[in-house]
């Protein structure tokens, strides 16, 4: 659920998402409407502090002014400060590569807000590559050889500001901060390595594992992720999301079957040798409670034989 308001002194009205997300950039801003708070944890990343708040409420994202011409930033909110009862304005935009036609829309964005809010708006660009993060800090200067009009200067938060969390206890503090941390950093050669440190901590959680799967890249780590969460089970069955389909493929042959699949599945993704005795053992239990013992203890174990350990 997000929190939507049509203007500085428009009541706020709650609008609930039933829709799955649906593509890399979306998945970034999902996790600001979801969670605006992190934002305020986010923005220090950026090179300033963010002064102490009351609240941060998300705006709609349309500023169309005229109707033939379109322009529609990503994600917008008002921060209530507690020193300051106007506050400001945030429009957070996504940034896949350097585009000078950005440089024109930025600018109108912030003059627009200023002129329908009447309050200071600033901008908070999201980059995933060293690259595009140089290119977007600016700044952006309107006007002449002889004469600069105006000048935006954009917040940039990159890979090099924010860092890839793989601590579980460090993960499990913050799952916000967490998953946006995974998606600003999944170019990271290392990715594969950062997703299975905090599987164990996001994996239960379907909401933010979702939003991983949703913003990696086609390809290796997102695969392995789908890998990585086949283990758990989807709170939200019927809505057709990958890791839904993930897990029923798992389970299609059965539920002690699919619990000894997965059981298998996850020793070899985090690189346990399976034997050829062990995987016979595991795929002739029928006793669920048994496989599920054997699911958790996947999860951490040192060698495939420590999952038949008495306790």
């Amino acid at each position: 659920m997000i929190m939507q308001a049509d203007g500085c002194g428009a009541c706020v009205r709650s609008i609930t998402f039933r829709r799955m997300v649906s593509s890399q950039h979306d998945a970034v801003h999902r996790i600001f409407r979801q969670e605006p708070d992190l934002l305020a944890r986010l923005v220090p990343e950026a090179g300033v502090r963010f002064p102490e708040y009351s609240s941060i409420e998300p705006l709609d994202t349309d500023l169309t002014e005229i109707r033939p011409l379109e322009r529609r930033v990503d994600s917008f909110f008002r921060v209530r400060t507690a020193d300051d009862e106007g506050g400001f304005l945030l429009a957070v935009e996504s940034q896949s590569k350097p585009d000078p036609d950005k440089h024109n829309s930025w600018a109108y964005y912030l003059a627009h807000m200023y002129a329908k809010y009447r309050l200071p708006p600033i901008l908070l660009v999201v980059c995933r590559d060293k690259k595009t993060a140089e290119w977007a800090r600016g700044p952006i200067r309107i006007g002449r050889s002889f004469h600069t009009s105006m000048e935006v200067f954009p917040l940039v938060l990159g890979p090099i500001g924010v860092r890839p969390i793989t601590d579980p206890e460090e993960a499990a503090k913050d799952l916000a901060l967490t998953t946006f941390s995974i998606l600003i950093n999944a170019k990271d050669p290392g990715i594969l390595a950062i997703l299975d440190a905090v599987a164990p901590v996001l994996g239960p959680n379907a909401d933010w594992a979702e939003y991983i799967e949703a913003g990696l890249d086609e390809g290796p780590s997102r695969d392995h992720w789908r890998e990585l969460m086949a283990v758990y089970t989807p709170n939200f069955p019927g809505l057709g999301s990958v890791m839904e389909e993930t897990w029923l493929e798992v389970h299609a042959d059965g539920e002690a079957k699919g619990e000894a699949k997965a059981i298998l599945r996850v020793l070899r993704t985090r690189g346990v040798e399976v034997s050829e005795s062990v995987q016979e053992k595991v795929m002739a239990c029928v006793d669920l409670e048994v496989l599920e013992t054997w699911l958790d203890r996947s999860l951490t174990v040192a060698s495939a034989e420590e999952l038949f350990v008495e306790e």
